[in-house]
C-alpha cells in the first residue's frame, strides 16, 4: 500500500515538475525583464542612470539646453567616448549648446587643461579635439608638459608662437581656476562625465553601474547618449513648462 502510494506520488511529481521549473522560470524572467526596464536608458531614473545636483548650477545658453563635457585627455575612457559624443552633439544641432570643461584631478593635469583652452582659444579645439587624443591613445604620445605640449603643435600646422604666447597668457591661469571651481560646483569624481542644463549629472560609469557587471565601451556610450537624450528632453520641458504664463 505504501509503495503504492509512493508510486502515484513520483508520477505526480514527475507529472508536475517541469510545470513548476517552467513556472519559476518565467517568474525569474520576468523578475530579470522588470530589472532590466527599471534600469532602461530610455527612461532613465534619478539615482540610477543619472545624478541630480542639489544645487543646480546657472548655465549661459538662454533658452537652449547647456551640455557640458567634463574630460581629461590622457583618459582612455574619454578617448573611447569621443567619438559617439562628437556625433550626438552634431545631431543634436541647435537643440544645445555644447561646451567642454578640462578637469584637473592633480597638478600634473594643467598642462593639458591649458592646450585645451589655447586651443579653443584660436578656434582650433573641435578641429584638435579627435587629433590630440588619437597621438597619446593611439601613437602613444607624452603630450602632457609645457615642452611636449609644444613640440606636439610645432608638428600640427598650427602657428607655436602664437599658440606659445596664448597658452602662457594670464587668461590661461584664469580658465584653469574657473575649470577647477566647475569641477568642485558640478562634484566631478570622474571623467568622462557630462552635465546637462547645470541640473543633471550622467556618464558611462553612472549608467554602467545601473546596468549592472562589466559592459563593452561601445554599449556604455550608446547606454549614456540615450540617458542624455532623456535628460535633455526632460531639461526642454521644464523649461517651456517654466515661460508657460500662469492660468488665471
Amino acid at each position: 500500500m505504501r509503495i503504492a502510494k509512493f508510486t502515484t506520488f513520483t508520477k505526480r511529481l514527475t507529472t508536475s515538475f517541469p510545470r513548476l521549473v517552467a513556472t519559476l522560470g518565467l517568474g525569474l524572467t520576468l523578475g530579470l525583464a522588470a530589472s532590466v526596464a527599471s534600469a532602461s536608458p530610455v527612461a532613465p531614473q534619478s539615482g540610477a542612470e543619472y545624478r541630480t545636483l542639489e544645487r543646480a548650477q546657472p548655465t549661459e545658453s538662454g533658452k537652449k539646453i547647456e551640455v557640458t563635457e567634463f574630460f581629461w585627455y590622457a583618459c582612455p575612457h574619454c578617448y573611447a567616448f569621443e567619438p559617439s559624443l562628437a556625433e550626438w552633439v552634431k545631431k543634436q544641432g541647435d537643440n544645445i549648446v555644447f561646451k567642454r570643461v578640462p578637469i584637473s584631478f592633480r597638478e600634473s593635469f594643467v598642462p593639458q587643461q591649458k592646450l585645451y583652452y589655447a586651443l579653443e582659444a584660436m578656434g582650433k579645439s573641435e578641429e584638435m579635439q579627435r587629433k590630440v587624443f588619437n597621438a597619446i591613445h593611439v601613437e602613444r604620445q607624452a603630450i602632457d608638459t609645457d615642452a611636449t605640449i609644444l613640440d606636439f603643435i610645432g608638428k600640427q600646422g598650427i602657428d607655436k608662437q602664437k599658440f606659445a604666447d596664448t597658452y602662457n597668457s594670464f587668461g590661461m591661469q584664469s580658465k584653469v581656476k574657473r575649470a577647477l571651481s566647475l569641477q568642485e560646483a558640478y562634484k566631478i569624481d570622474g571623467v568622462p562625465t557630462v552635465a546637462i542644463d547645470g541640473k543633471y549629472i550622467t556618464s558611462p560609469s553612472i549608467v554602467g553601474t545601473a546596468m549592472g557587471g562589466r559592459q563593452p565601451e561601445p554599449v556604455l556610450a550608446s547606454a549614456t547618449l540615450q540617458v542624455m537624450d532623456a535628460l535633455v528632453a526632460k531639461a526642454q520641458a521644464e523649461h517651456k513648462a517654466t515661460a508657460a504664463p500662469a492660468k488665471k
